[in-house]
C-alpha cells in the first residue's frame, strides 16, 4: 500500500487531519487500533468550548490544594502509587498555571479556540451532520455566593479581554430555564456562545464517513510500528506494509509510543475522566449542560440520556480503571437532578493528553523529514478537532496557514 500521507490515530484530531489533507487532493490512510473514535474522543462533555480561552490550569490557592491533596473531591483524584512518576510534570503545569504565565499563555490559545465554532460548522454541513449540534451555551451553577461573585468577575474580565458572550443568570431566570434543578441555587452563569453536541462519538464518526466518501481510506494497525524509510515513511498492518511520504502523529495520550522511539522525550502526561448515562426520571428534562460549580461534575443531556462526567483523575495512562469520582458524583447527582436507572453496564473512561504548559502540540517534527505531531489537546480535543485538522493539512500542503503554528511547535520545550 502506498499513500500521500498516513495519520497515526483515528480519534477527532486524527479524523480532522485526514479529512483536511483528503480535500486537499492528498491521498490518505488513516490508521488506528480500533475503530474511529472508540478511545478519549468516544467520551466527553461534548462541548464545543468557544469560552475555552483560558485551558484548565493547576489550582494555586491554599485551600483547593488543601482539598485535592485529602483526595476526596469529585473534581480531581489521583492515584498515590503514580505521584513520583507524575511529579515532574505537574510542577511544569503548576508553574505554567501561575496567573501571569497562565494569562500569556490565553493570548495564544485564543487564536486557536477563536475557529473552534466555525470550523467545526464547515465540516458538518459538508458530512450532513449539523444535526448533532445545539446552538445554546452552556450553565455553570452556583450554590454559594463566593463561587457565583468569583466567577461571575471572571466572566467579565474575559468577556473584556476576549469579547465572550455570557449573561449572569439570576434565581428566577435560572429556575424558569431548568426547572427540574433541585432548589439548592442561588444563580448562574450562561456561556452562551458555545455549541454542545448530543452524541460526540456519532459526530466523528460522521467526519470520519465523509473522508472516506472523499476517497480517504481507513487500516486497522499498530503506530508503534512506523520507521522512517528515506525521505517517507512505512508502517506494518495486517494487509501489508505501509508507505507514506509524510506522516501525523495524532495519537493522543498514546503519542509517546511513536515519539519516544524516535528520540522525542515530551512532556506529556493523561487527565483521564469517566462517564455514565442515566435515564431522567418521570417527566424531568434538561435544557443545558449543566456544571454543578462547588461539587465538580458536569450533567450533560445526550442521545444517549443524561451523562455525568467526572473531573481529572492523575493516574498512570494504562492504570486500572478507579471511577471513585463518579461514585462520589452520583448520590449528589441523583439530589441535583432526578436521575433513574444507570445506562451502561459499566463506567466509561478515557485519557486526555496533557502538556505542562496546556497547550497542544502541533507543527513539524525538527529532527525528521516530513514527520508531522498533532496531539496534547487534554480538555479540548473536541474543541480543537477541525481547528486542528485544517492547520496541519495548510502547513503539509504548503499553504498558509490560517492560524499561525508558532506557539505550539514541538521544540518548544
Amino acid at each position: 500500500m502506498q499513500s500521500d500521507v498516513v495519520v497515526l490515530g483515528a480519534g477527532i484530531v486524527g479524523i480532522s487531519v485526514a479529512l483536511h489533507l483528503q480535500k486537499r487532493g492528498r491521498s490518505v490512510v488513516l490508521l488506528d487500533r480500533r475503530g474511529p473514535a472508540q478511545e478519549t474522543s468516544f467520551g466527553n462533555a461534548g462541548l464545543v468550548q468557544s469560552e475555552g480561552v483560558y485551558p484548565y490550569g493547576f489550582p494555586h490557592d491554599f485551600g483547593a490544594l488543601l482539598r485535592y491533596g485529602l483526595n476526596r473531591t469529585i473534581d480531581a483524584h489521583y492515584h498515590p502509587s503514580a505521584l513520583l512518576d507524575l511529579a515532574p510534570f505537574l510542577w511544569k503545569y503548576w508553574h505554567h498555571s501561575r496567573p501571569a504565565r497562565h494569562a500569556a499563555i490565553a493570548k495564544k490559545y485564543a487564536t486557536l479556540i477563536a475557529h473552534c465554532v466555525s470550523e467545526h460548522d464547515a465540516l458538518a454541513r459538508e458530512a450532513n451532520a449539523t444535526h448533532y449540534f445545539k446552538r445554546e451555551g452552556w450553565f455553570k451553577v452556583f450554590r454559594t455566593p463566593q463561587q457565583r461573585d468569583l466567577r461571575l468577575a471572571e466572566a467579565e474580565r474575559w468577556h473584556r479581554e476576549f469579547g465572550l458572550a455570557y449573561r449572569a443568570l439570576d434565581l428566577p431566570t435560572l429556575e424558569a430555564e431548568e426547572p427540574h434543578l433541585a432548589p439548592v441555587l442561588i444563580g448562574g452563569l450562561h456561556w452562551t456562545e458555545p455549541t454542545t453536541i448530543n452524541d460526540p462519538h456519532g459526530l466523528a464518526v460522521a467526519y470520519f464517513d465523509h473522508f472516506a466518501a472523499l476517497g480517504g481510506r481507513y487500516v486497522q494497525g499498530n503506530a508503534a510500528t512506523l520507521e522512517n524509510v528515506g525521505q517517507g515513511w512505512r508502517v506494518v498492518t495486517p494487509e501489508g506494509p505501509l508507505t507514506a511520504g509524510a506522516a501525523v502523529v495524532a495519537l493522543g495520550p498514546w503519542a509517546d509510543m511513536v515519539t519516544k522511539p524516535l528520540g522525542y522525550r515530551l512532556p506529556l502526561a493523561v487527565k483521564r475522566g469517566y462517564h455514565m448515562h442515566y435515564r431522567p426520571a418521570g417527566d424531568a428534562k434538561l435544557n443545558h449542560p449543566v456544571l454543578d460549580t462547588e461539587r465538580g461534575y458536569f450533567l450533560v443531556p445526550m442521545a444517549r440520556g443524561i451523562r455525568l462526567t467526572t473531573g481529572a483523575e492523575f493516574a498512570r495512562r494504562d492504570g486500572m480503571k478507579t471511577p471513585v469520582q463518579l461514585a462520589r458524583a452520583e448520590p449528589i447527582a441523583r439530589e441535583f437532578f432526578p436521575l433513574a436507572e444507570r445506562l451502561d453496564n459499566e463506567p466509561w473512561m478515557g485519557a486526555r493528553p496533557c502538556t505542562p504548559d496546556m497547550m497542544p502540540i502541533i507543527g513539524k517534527a525538527p529532527r525528521h523529514p516530513n514527520l508531522w505531531f498533532s496531539f496534547g489537546h487534554a480538555h479540548h480535543g473536541l474543541t480543537l478537532g477541525p481547528v486542528t485538522g485544517r492547520l496541519v493539512a495548510e502547513m503539509i500542503t504548503g499553504e498558509t496557514p490560517f492560524v499561525d503554528p508558532t506557539p505550539f511547535r514541538v521544540d518548544r520545550f
